[in-house]
């Protein structure tokens, strides 16, 4: 049974994508339309008037025909006065919440609580245009919740709690200077490693290994993503032996991830445990309400696929690994240039990026460690508990809030359990698997049956708690105790009691669809706005009269409200200039074409593949 914490979050919007731009931070853009627009007293009495002008006479006779005030006008307003200082009070009491948790260090509570107080104004259904309180008060919100996130970004932690970068990406730019006698004494041990993938040892792969045993932040990094590898390795491991993979190439998402599935690049969109781009041929739906690069099991299948299709094309799964980085058709222009069709060679012949030298010897060290732990200082590792869960098939939209209420759980764990949605139902006109608590499957099947299908995108459902009445309950979901008691066909003065389960037929507001602004941040490009706010680069460019795709930083451009529940996670990365100039001018001719060419054997559709999601390193 949920504690009244839980209620509270229960009401909460969450927000994916671990840097998806806020609500708030959008609504924001909204207030110089407000602005603009104003009140229609404010219209009618504005302008330059001078000093000296004579007022015209015709006022003196208009002010006195205005008509007295009936007394039904006079009890409308003062009910629209009084609807107005409800909801203001309940928008500054969640308000007030956000800044205790703000202040409390509880980042990612603190922005569902603006979010959800911007959120309860806008879609009130009252007229934020014509109704001064309010537009003062939503004014007022944004203005103070913006100082707050400029505070918050001059810190460097924004809203957003940090996020560990993947162990390669930890590296950086190290060195790593050859040692021979490490090279020797990983040699040996190699010797008694069982593998079913061809590991090899060498002074590049074993100055990886130095640097992940030695290295504090190294070492760290490596060990939380074995530790977070825990949650998944068996849905994996499942998923690479029906595909015919390696099985050791799970740990392909220690460099890619982390093992962390809501990773998302905010430079070039690529995002998920295996890094794919918001384009390409995969297998894995991506609309307005799924983004299954998202889901760890699906984006894991088609992983496994695609590594084993690059495997087919090359023969080799070093090759195959370093066009899983750089792209098939990059590496296969170096492997006609030099005539080498093998990784190593390509190596010492700098055919190479250095970042897709650094690679695949960084998952053979890993690989290596993690089936050694005890020789490199990982025999404390204690792999985090397995995901699993329950799945019930919708064909129908439902709120996650309600989703929560009767699978007896948070709506923190039932968005943790489908990372893919984009918004705070399952789809509206496909089915969806959703994934619930273990053991629930059979309790959410009979509970939703009470809640008619209509009303599944609004109403909640609650079980009574000790010492709580229907009043109590309609405080908590802003709610009447009458029809409370009418939607349960209960008597209006009847007592409940605890462990009584009630439905709340909650009304359903919604926000009128329409255009906002983004203002461009350094390192944005169309590529990454259009991933980010759901539509296509064609329309940015046709919206904002844009006749190239450089983006200045701090520009507006007119973009589609984004929604995007899963908290995402960012991976970012850094390299050389030198290095990373050289990548970004070799990739940008190869960016138009689809990834999904990536599956033809000739060579002329190799060549002009465009790369995986190693568009996004050209960031690093």
């Amino acid at each position: 049974m949920q504690d009244q914490d839980n209620d509270i979050d229960g009401q909460r919007h969450q927000v994916q994508n671990l840097n998806r731009f806020p609500q708030w931070a959008i609504a924001i853009m909204c207030v110089p339309l407000l602005l603009l627009i104003g009140c229609p007293q404010q219209q009618r009495t504005s302008g330059n008037i001078p000093a000296k002008a004579t007022a015209p006479t015709v006022a003196a006779q208009s002010a006195t025909a205005a008509p007295p005030m009936t007394q039904a006008q006079s009890n409308d307003l003062a009910a629209r006065t009084y609807k107005d200082r409800q909801l203001i009070n309940r928008v500054e009491g969640i308000y007030q919440s956000g800044i205790n948790n703000y202040r409390g260090g509880r980042l990612e509570a603190a922005r569902s609580d603006f979010d959800m107080a911007v959120d309860l104004m806008l879609t009130s259904g009252m007229n934020m245009k014509s109704d001064p309180q309010l537009a003062d008060e939503l004014e007022q919100l944004l203005n103070k919740i913006n100082t707050l996130e400029m505070s918050a970004l001059k810190e460097g932690t924004g809203f957003s709690a940090p996020i560990e970068a993947a162990p390669l990406d930890a590296a950086d730019e190290v060195t790593f200077p050859p040692d021979a006698a490490l090279t020797a004494k990983v040699k040996e041990e190699l010797k008694t490693t069982q593998s079913d993938f061809p590991l090899v040892v060498n002074d590049y792969v074993a100055g990886f290994i130095n640097y992940f045993t030695n290295s504090k932040n190294g070492h760290a990094t490596l060990l939380h993503s074995l530790q977070r590898a825990g949650k998944y390795k068996e849905m994996i491991s499942k998923i690479l032996r029906e595909e015919g993979v390696p099985q050791d190439l799970i740990y392909l998402a220690v460099t890619e991830s982390g093992f962390q599935p809501q990773a998302l690049n905010r430079k070039s969109g690529a995002g998920g445990m295996w890094q794919f781009m918001p384009t390409g041929a995969y297998g894995l739906a991506r609309n307005g309400w799924v983004d299954e690069r998202f889901d760890p099991e699906k984006s894991s299948r088609a992983y496994a696929r695609y590594i084993k299709s690059l495997h087919d094309q090359f023969g080799d799964w070093y090759l195959a690994m370093a066009a899983y980085d750089w792209g098939p058709g990059y590496v296969q222009r170096s492997v006609m240039r030099t005539g080498y069709a093998d990784y190593w060679e390509l190596y010492r012949r700098n055919a190479l990026p250095q970042e897709t030298k650094n690679y695949v010897p960084g998952i053979i060290a890993a690989i290596i460690m993690a089936k050694n732990p005890k020789q490199y200082g990982l025999e404390g590792l204690v792999p985090e508990p397995e995901v699993i869960s329950d799945t019930v098939n919708v064909d129908y939209p439902v709120d996650l809030r309600l989703v929560a209420d009767l699978a007896n759980t948070s709506l923190p764990e039932i968005i943790a359990l489908n990372p893919s949605l984009l918004h705070m139902t399952t789809p509206r006109d496909t089915d969806f698997d959703l994934h619930v608590p273990v053991g629930t499957r059979d309790l959410y099947l009979t509970r939703i049956k009470n809640i008619p299908e209509g009303k599944r995108m609004s109403w909640r459902f609650h079980v009574v708690r000790p010492g709580e009445s229907l009043e109590s309950v309609a405080s908590i979901f802003h709610d009447r105790p009458a029809e409370i008691a009418a939607a349960n066909r209960l008597d209006a003065n009847v007592s409940i009691t605890t462990g009584d389960q009630l439905v709340i037929p909650v009304t359903a507001v919604v926000a009128a669809p329409h255009p906002l602004h983004y203002v461009t941040r350094p390192g944005d490009t169309l590529v990454t706005i259009a991933d980010r706010f759901n539509v296509s680069v064609e329309d940015l460019r046709r919206w904002n009269h844009l006749s190239s795709s450089t983006i200045k930083p701090h520009r507006s451009l007119e973009v589609a409200q984004p929604v995007h529940l899963a908290p995402a996670t960012h991976v970012r990365t850094k390299r050389s200039h030198a290095v990373t100039g050289a990548i970004a001018k070799r990739r940008s001719t190869a960016s138009s074409s689809p990834k999904s060419s990536a599956m033809s054997s000739s060579h002329n559709s190799t060549a002009k593949m465009t790369m995986r999601k190693k568009q996004k390193k050209s960031s690093r």
